[in-house]
């Protein structure tokens, strides 16, 4: 593991997480194609499409809420952390990567640059039946990354892939 520099030590170990999980998510993306990423097996699980945008605009969210001006393409799908939509076609994974690539250097800067006064500071989100700090949140949010990527690698199998890489 990289060696971060921080402003504040408890974001070492999540930082190193943020960027294992920025590949992760790449590699357990990596082949599925549009039309099954959109595959329920008439269920009501969400698909990979929603799951991969859904992350993707998490990572824009909290960069919103550090200050940083910028809109995840389908933004309008996910704002408000929307719920998937049983009559949508939701966008190709080559968008929500291009995304993911664009937004993820941009957030980890402003995630290692954070002081201790601003993590331990109230979160930019409600979180229903808590209170959280912006430590809290951004913890929440990268165990969140974790349990998605699973997902999709459980999906990944259910539609017939090889499993997720970790090279």
């Amino acid at each position: 593991m990289e060696i971060v520099d921080v402003l504040d030590n408890r974001l070492v170990t999540l930082v190193n997480l943020y960027d294992l999980y920025t590949q992760l998510f790449v590699n357990v993306l990596e082949g599925i194609s549009d039309e099954k990423a959109h595959k329920r097996f008439n269920t009501k699980a969400t698909h990979v499409a929603w799951i991969a945008g859904s992350l993707v605009s998490d990572r824009f969210a909290l960069a919103v809420a550090l200050d940083l001006e910028v809109e995840q393409h389908s933004h309008e799908l996910f704002d408000n952390f929307k719920s998937i939509e049983d009559a949508i076609v939701y966008p190709s994974l080559s968008e929500f990567r291009a995304d993911w690539l664009f937004i993820s250097p941009l957030l980890k800067d402003k995630i290692v640059n954070l002081d201790e006064d601003r993590l331990n500071g109230p979160s930019p989100f409600e979180m229903p039946g808590q209170e959280m700090t912006l430590y809290d949140t951004i913890f929440f949010f990268i165990h969140r990354e974790a349990y998605c990527i699973g997902q999709i690698g459980l999906w990944r199998r259910l539609l017939g892939y090889e499993a997720m890489k970790y090279e």
